[in-house]
C-alpha cells in the first residue's frame, strides 16, 4: 500500500519530552538516588579520566547546577552518554545513564539536537545505542530507551522540518513491533506509557502504514478498546491513535471493514460524558468520510450515526471545531441517505456483524431481487454469515444468520452446493439443538429449505 505521506496540520503539536506517568517517575527517582561507582569504572579503564571528570560535574547535582553545566557543554554530554551506553553493560548503570539523558532533555527539549549532531561522527548515531538496549530484559531500560528514541525520531522527522515531516531516520519496523508487544503487557502503567509512545510515532505519516502492517498491531489496540475495559484516559489515547491512522486513505478504506469499529465508537460516544473523547471520535469519523466515503458512509448509516449526529448538534460544546465536524458529518450522511439502496444497507449490516430483524431479511421481494449479489466478491457476505454462526454468542445474530442462509438456498439454484463448500450447512444443522427457541426455529426452517430444494 502506498502512503499519502502528507503532513496533517490538524495534528496537534506536542512538546518533545511528553511521555510520562507517575509509575515511570517513581522508578526514575529510585534510580537517581543510587550511587554509581564511576571511579571504579575509571580504575578498570572502562571510562577515561576525562569522562570521569565530566560525570563528577553533574552526578547528584541540583537542577540549577545541571542547567549551568549543560548551557556550556551539552554537546560533550550527548557524546559522553551515548559512548557510555555502548561501553557499560551493568543494568543499574545503564538505568542511571538513561536517567541522566532524560534529565538533560526534560530540562530543555532542544538539547536533543546535540544527539543528532553525533551522526557526523558515526552513521549509527544517535539511534543505535538506544535500539540496542531495547532488547535488555529490564522494564525501566526498555521504557526509558523507547521514550528517548521517540523524542529523537520526532525531532528529526517533524520538529526540525516544521511544515512537513522528513524521511524516517532508520527502519522503524522492529521498534513498532516492540511497541505492539508492550501493548499486550498486563501492567496498566506499561500499557499507558506505550500508548503515549505510539501516539507520538503515529503523528509521523510514514509510520502509520508501517504500524498498520505490523502483524496484530492494530488488532491489539482494537482488543484493548473492545475487551479490556480501559480507563477513560486510555480509551481516549487509543482512539487518538485510530484518528491518526485514518489520515491515510488506504487505512481509512479498510478500517471499519476489517475491525467493525464504527458501531463500537458510536456506542462509546453515547456512553461517555467527557467532551474530548466524543471530539476525537467525531474527528475519526470525519477522516473516514473524507478519505474513503464509499467504504464508510453505508456502514455509518446502518449504525444510525446520522441520528446520533442530530442529537449531538443540539448540545452545547466548548470547542467550536466539534460543531463544525458534526455539521460536516450530518451533511454527508443526509446526502448519502437517499442514495443508499436496500442492499447497501443489508450488506453493511452483515459486515458489521450486528444483525437484527431489519426489513430486508423478511422481505421475499428483497431476496428475489438481490440473492445473486450474495455471490459477489467470492461469496463475501455468505462467508460472513457462516462465520457468525460459529463465532457469535448473540441469539438474535444466530437466528437472523440461519434465516438468511435458508433464504439464499430457497432463491438461488446452486445455493445448497455453495453452502456445502463454505462449511455453513453443518453449523446450521447444529443450531437445531440450540438452547434458544428462536435460534432453533430459524435453523430448522433453514434446514427444511435446504432439504426440500433439488441439487
Amino acid at each position: 500500500m502506498a502512503s499519502t505521506n502528507s503532513y496533517d496540520e490538524s495534528v496537534p503539536d506536542v512538546p518533545l519530552a511528553f511521555v510520562s506517568n507517575s509509575y515511570l517517575d517513581e522508578l526514575t527517582e529510585g534510580i537517581r538516588a543510587r550511587p554509581i561507582p564511576w571511579e571504579g569504572y575509571q580504575k578498570a579503564e572502562l571510562i577515561t579520566v576525562e569522562e570521569l571528570d565530566l560525570l563528577k560535574r553533574i552526578d547528584k547535582q541540583s537542577r540549577e547546577q545541571l542547567r549551568s553545566v549543560m548551557q556550556k557543554d551539552a554537546e560533550r554530554y550527548a557524546e559522553l552518554y551515548t559512548s557510555l551506553l555502548e561501553k557499560l553493560k551493568r543494568a543499574d548503570t545503564v538505568q542511571y545513564i538513561l536517567v541522566m539523558i532524560n534529565d538533560m532533555l526534560s530540562d530543555d527539549e532542544k538539547r536533543v539536537s546535540y544527539f543528532h549532531k553525533l551522526s557526523s561522527k558515526s552513521p549509527d548515531l544517535p539511534y543505535h545505542p538506544f535500539l540496542k538496549i531495547l532488547s535488555i530484559d529490564d522494564e525501566f531500560i526498555q521504557l526509558s530507551s523507547a521514550k528517548i528514541l521517540t523524542i529523537l525520531i520526532w525531532y528529526e522527522t517533524v520538529f526540525i522540518f516544521y511544515s512537513a515531516p522528513g524521511p524516517l531516520p532508520f527502519d522503524t519496523t522492529e521498534f513498532l513491533r516492540w511497541i505492539n508487544s508492550k501493548l499486550k503487557n498486563n501492567n496498566h502503567n506499561i500499557c499507558d506509557l506505550t500508548v503515549q509512545i505510539l501516539e507520538s510515532i503515529l503523528k509521523i505519516p510514514s509510520c502509520r502504514l508501517q504500524f498498520w502492517e505490523v502483524p496484530h498491531g492494530v488488532d491489539t489496540l482494537v482488543n484493548f478498546l473492545k475487551v479490556k475495559n480501559p480507563t477513560l484516559q486510555m480509551q481516549y489515547q487509543i482512539i487518538f491513535c485510530f484518528w491518526l491512522l485514518t489520515f491515510e486513505r488506504d487505512i481509512a478504506v479498510e478500517f471499519n471493514r476489517k475491525y467493525d469499529l464504527i458501531p463500537t465508537l458510536i456506542n462509546i460516544a453515547k456512553s461517555v460524558i467527557k467532551e474530548k473523547i466524543i471530539r476525537i471520535i467525531i474527528r475519526t469519523f470525519r477522516n473516514l468520510v473524507e478519505k474513503a466515503p464509499e467504504a464508510n458512509l453505508p456502514a455509518m448509516l446502518v449504525a444510525k450515526l446520522l441520528n446520533f449526529c442530530e442529537n449531538l448538534s443540539v448540545r452545547k460544546w466548548s470547542d467550536s471545531e466539534i460543531v463544525e465536524d458534526i455539521e460536516f458529518l450530518k451533511a454527508q450522511l443526509q446526502e448519502n441517505f437517499h442514495s443508499l439502496t436496500t442492499f447497501d444497507e443489508y450488506a453493511s449490516e452483515i459486515r458489521s456483524g450486528m444483525l437484527q430483524w431489519s426489513p430486508p431479511h423478511e422481505s421475499e421481494q428483497f431476496w428475489k431481487q438481490n440473492v445473486t449479489k450474495l455471490n459477489e466478491k467470492n461469496h463475501e457476505l455468505l462467508k460472513i454469515l457462516s462465520r457468525l454462526l460459529s463465532t457469535s454468542s448473540d441469539n438474535v445474530v444466530l437466528a437472523v444468520a440461519a434465516h438468511d442462509l435458508g433464504q439464499y438456498v430457497k432463491y438461488y439454484p446452486d445455493g445448497k452446493k455453495i453452502l456445502q463448500e463454505i462449511g455453513a450447512k453443518q453449523r446450521v444443522m447444529e443450531l437445531m439443538t440450540h438452547e434458544d427457541p428462536e435460534v432453533r426455529y430459524n435453523a430448522l426452517i433453514a434446514v427444511q429449505k435446504y432439504m426440500s430444494h433439488a441439487w
